[in-house]
């Protein structure tokens, strides 16, 4: 079953990041016709589908890194300094203007 249709002409106009690297990798057919097929649904190439759905899955990996495990003086000390932020400073702009892992 390989059933992969065309996207329309304008959605290939749309302005796309330049690849400059590579990824290789072996699927089950079954997979792969699952990709396709979902992919088709809505109007985009494996490779569009592939990436998004990783990358989206990256991002939500990243995210949900917020489990803390610590003893009772850490987690004192954690609790005191959200009760207390810092003024802001030339350290906390950097950060905050940084951009995040995903962008």
């Amino acid at each position: 079953m390989d059933m992969v249709l065309e996207r329309p002409a304008a959605d290939r106009s749309k302005a796309r990041p330049r690849a400059d690297t590579s990824i290789t990798m072996r699927v089950p057919a079954q997979t792969r016709e699952l990709i396709d097929t979902a992919a088709a649904t809505i109007g985009k190439s494996r490779t569009e589908f592939v990436l998004d759905s990783a990358r989206q899955h990256a991002v939500d990996v990243l995210l949900d890194r917020r489990v803390f495990n610590l003893d009772e003086l850490a987690s004192e000390a954690f609790a005191h300094a959200l009760a207390s932020p810092v003024e802001p400073n030339e350290a906390l702009r950097a950060l905050m203007s940084s951009k995040s892992p995903w962008e």
